[in-house]
């Protein structure tokens, strides 16, 4: 078991957005990782529209300083060239579609990058993230990791959570969590952050006595539960060896995750969760279990969404 390679990263940019956390934050991915960044704007027929409805009304002489943001290649620009200073290797490419959503969804399939990284957006009056239609599109058709991210900047050093599922308790592939893992730890020793290994769970003699007719919770003992607590902190230790996590960094937290994940992150004070995606093709579509989808308006840290292996066989076309 390794840490997987990120050698490329396409960093998907808004053109109507005042500022790009996702690029800097992709930026100081890519210096440490020393991996190619290509930022991409897909130029909508919409955003083409209220862009040159904009400029009609303008009477006076164009602001310099605004010329950029009018024009996604320009912008694109201007955002390489202190990544390019830096040293990182920087390509830029506008793409003009009818819809957004579909460009978006066609450019990610195409992409050879290792890792996706888009900004998610701030609303103002709840004072929290929200994920658009958009974000969640993406979230189930692209095929490569997908780094959301929020406009909180991280640490320093990062603290980086892996959230896993030694067991299978929510019906994810075995490879899956070794991926989680995997992208966990390359994002952990490329930003010198520290990797911990969380895993929510419901312990099994709690859910049979639940189940019981009538129900017998009052007969589940501390015993019980202390045991199941050690097996499965037994199993989480064989699964992060070789991930250089230590063991005081694996937690285990009673609950589903949809309580559990964001209360870990925040306790935490996590910058990144890496969580897993699975593709149901009987659905006719991907479909992001309770791991991901559920828990990601309430995650107060960024969000890096990792794929089995076969994900993009199973995406409809």
């Amino acid at each position: 078991m390794s840490m997987r390679q990120i050698n490329k990263i396409l960093v998907i940019v808004d053109p109507t957005a005042d500022t790009h956390p996702g690029v800097e934050k992709a930026g100081a991915l890519a210096q440490k990782l020393d991996a190619r960044l290509e930022l991409f704007i897909c130029d909508s027929k919409a955003v083409r529209q209220a862009r040159l409805a904009a400029r009609a009304r303008v009477r006076t002489p164009p602001d310099p300083a605004r010329s950029s943001a009018a024009d996604p290649a320009a912008l694109l620009e201007s955002l390489a060239e202190p990544l390019r200073a830096g040293g990182i290797a920087v390509t830029t490419e506008t793409e003009c579609v009818d819809l957004l959503l579909l460009g978006l969804i066609d450019r990610t399939r195409r992409t050879t990058a290792d890792l996706v990284v888009k900004d998610t957006h701030h609303h103002s009056l709840l004072r929290r993230t929200l994920l658009t239609n958009t974000d969640w599109q993406l979230i189930r058709s692209c095929p490569a990791p997908l780094l959301l991210t929020k406009p909180a900047p991280w640490r320093a050093p990062p603290q980086i959570v892996a959230a896993i599922d030694p067991g299978h308790v929510n019906d994810k592939p075995e490879a899956l969590d070794h991926d989680i893992l995997g992208y966990a730890a390359a994002v952990a020793a490329g930003l010198h952050g520290d990797l911990h290994a969380l895993h929510a769970y419901l312990p099994m003699a709690v859910m049979a006595a639940a189940a019981a007719v009538p129900p017998l919770v009052a007969a589940v003992s501390d015993q019980d539960l202390k045991a199941e607590e050690e097996a499965r902190r037994k199993e989480i230790a064989a699964l992060v060896a070789g991930y250089g996590i230590d063991l005081k960094r694996i937690r285990l937290e009673v609950g589903g995750p949809v309580e559990v994940l964001p209360r870990a992150a925040a306790s935490l004070h996590a910058d990144i969760m890496v969580l897993g995606a699975i593709s149901r093709s009987g659905l006719q579509r991907a479909f992001i279990g309770s791991t991901a989808e559920d828990v990601l308006e309430q995650l107060p840290c960024d969000a890096l969404i990792v794929k089995p292996p076969n994900f993009a066989d199973l995406l409809p076309f």
